[in-house]
């Protein structure tokens, strides 16, 4: 999948690469010469390298609704239903949590990039492992959930920092293709692991899949590494944070929080949701599998509006669609195809959320150009974070505490108030927007 080359990229270039190719040129004799940006053997071997890292990094928890619906309904961890949506929320919570730190540090000391990846290749593997021998919900929180966050910020966040080194000119198309690598994992997967789970058990499965990413990611993490070399000399650069004190990041940010406290309830309980109208484990996978593949869709015409129109107004177009979305077609859907047809939409609504972050770094650096894109991304990112970490244990809470009766489709069933929920808060996101008009950004 491509996106059109952009000048958005252009404009994203990072600070540090600039001073680091300053300074890497100095190094380079007569005799060396630089891979190719944007183009030849090596930049696409490394944007094969990020596309099946994003897929399996962010794939996995992307399809944790399957296991959710699993672990739900077989002991032992049917016995403490209430911790398990934390299991996939603190997952990718952390990765988006800890961004900003992960981002910074890797700025400030580049050369640790290489070995961040591989510690982090190591710390996945045992979260995996240990995960397949857990025996209650604390000890998949702490492995599936907690390890496995860890180890994917430290893998994932180099393979952000290099694309800059790589990709200059068709930035976009970069970016287009390896986020389309969580999407693409995210269409298969689903039915992937409900064959698995449903004929090997959760731990043969997890097992199953400890071999696949071994297999996948440790030749593939080989190129990934920097296009530049870093100099012997260099010494950690100052960077800014003068962006945190703008109206502008945190009108923009108020709107990323919002959206994503109510963004990922969808994907955690479709098949739990499918299973309670009575359909079967394949119709839960399918819904899944649909919201996913709609989303790749999303970020590549969102991301090709991200060029041409104000972040906002994409924010408020994938605000408002996903909150009639909800309210419309989950809310009232009481047959298979109403509840597919709510999958797509809102994959292609919601799923797009995603392009915007490229737009608020580019607005915030507009307003403080001295501001690190990584950085500011890191930032941005953590905001996306607040959401996926609090949506999984407060959407518990709701379900078990707060009975809504009466109305009819979703809204007469137990995930009535999840569902009024996600819609809310998708509304609640077009907050930037009225910022926007109101003239406070």
């Amino acid at each position: 999948m491509a996106t059109p080359e952009t000048t958005l990229g252009i404009e994203l270039i990072n600070q540090s690469m600039n001073d680091g190719q300053e300074e890497s040129q100095s190094e380079i004799g007569p005799e060396q010469s630089l891979p190719r940006a944007d183009g030849g053997k090596h930049a696409y071997l490394f944007l094969a390298g990020g596309f099946i890292i994003e897929a399996l990094v962010w794939g996995f928890p992307f399809s944790f609704g399957i296991f959710e619906e699993y672990y739900s309904t077989h002991v032992p961890f049917s016995e403490h239903v209430s911790g398990i949506p934390a299991i996939g929320t603190t997952a990718t919570g952390i990765m988006y949590l800890g961004s900003p730190l992960a981002f910074t540090l890797l700025q400030r000391y580049p050369r640790s990039r290489n070995l961040c990846a591989s510690i982090g290749f190591l710390i996945m593997t045992c979260a995996l492992i240990g995960a397949s021998f857990a025996q209650t919900v604390t000890h998949l929180i702490v492995t599936q959930g907690t390890f496995f966050g860890i180890g994917g910020l430290l893998l994932y966040s180099p393979v952000v920092s290099f694309v800059d080194e790589w990709f200059i000119k068709r930035k976009g198309l970069a970016y287009g293709v390896m986020w389309a690598g969580g999407g693409a994992s995210g269409l298969v997967l689903p039915f992937v692991l409900s064959w698995s789970l449903t004929s090997y058990g959760f731990r043969t499965t997890l097992r199953i899949w400890t071999v696949v990413f071994v297999l996948l990611a440790g030749p593939f993490t080989y190129f990934v590494k920097p296009r530049l070399p870093i100099s012997r000399t260099s010494t950690p650069r100052q960077l800014s944070f003068t962006f945190l004190t703008t109206t502008t990041f945190w009108i923009l940010q108020s709107s990323n929080i919002i959206q994503g406290l109510g963004y990922f309830i969808p994907s955690i309980y479709l098949p739990s949701y499918a299973r309670a109208l009575g359909y079967s484990k394949l119709t839960g996978s399918i819904t899944i599998s649909l919201l996913n593949s709609t989303s790749i869709i999303a970020v590549i015409i969102m991301g090709f509006l991200i060029d041409y129109l104000h972040v906002t107004t994409v924010i408020v177009a994938s605000c408002l669609g996903a909150a009639i979305s909800v309210f419309l077609l989950w809310g009232l859907s009481s047959s298979v195809s109403l509840l597919y047809l709510f999958s797509l939409s809102y994959g292609l609504s919601a799923g797009g959320f995603a392009a915007c972050f490229l737009g608020i770094v580019k607005e915030v650096k507009l307003r403080s150009p001295a501001a690190d894109t990584g950085v500011v991304f890191g930032f941005v990112a953590a905001g996306r974070g607040i959401g996926s970490v609090v949506s999984g244990p407060l959407s518990a809470s709701l379900l078990e505490s707060v009975k809504m009766h009466g109305g009819i489709g979703g809204y007469g069933t137990a995930y009535s108030v999840l569902i009024v929920f996600t819609g809310v808060t998708s509304f609640l996101g077009t907050v930037s927007f009225v910022g926007r008009r109101a003239k406070i950004i």
